[in-house]
């Protein structure tokens, strides 16, 4: 559960930076002292935080290259971000096997997207899974 927590934290502080350009010390420690994170938790959020920004650029690159009519600007900042997570980490950290990333992305964007929401990170997610077949995944 710690990890789910630590995922769900990590999107509110991301959507914070994105959104209103907020600087991501404050933003993450806000977070996580509302969202009243276990030490694993916050240190889980700290983790996924961290790695989305310093690999944006490439993970971005990779998430525009599989959402085909999508420019990433126009894509909700909800979904975005919870790509952003999902990519960082199933796919550059390893973290969690990707069936799990793309398992707890979709159920994020059920909570926090619109409707429409769950069923497009999942088709992104999957592009990019099935693109990645070739390499270790």
């Amino acid at each position: 559960m710690s990890r789910r927590a630590g995922r769900e934290s990590a999107l509110k502080a991301l959507f914070q930076i994105d959104v209103g350009k907020c600087d991501r010390d404050l933003s993450l420690e806000n977070t996580i002292a509302a969202d009243g994170l276990s030490p694993a938790a916050a240190s889980y959020c700290r983790q996924l935080v961290q790695g989305v920004l310093e690999n944006r650029e490439s993970i971005d690159e990779l998430i525009s290259s599989k959402a085909i009519d999508w420019k990433l600007d126009r894509m909700a900042n909800v979904d975005r971000n919870i790509l952003r997570i999902a990519v960082f980490e199933s796919m550059y950290e390893r973290l969690v096997p990707v069936g799990v990333a793309i398992n707890e992305a979709v159920e994020l964007a059920k909570v926090y997207g619109d409707e429409e929401s769950s069923k497009f990170v999942n088709g992104v997610l999957g592009a990019i899974a099935r693109s990645q077949v070739g390499e270790k995944l």
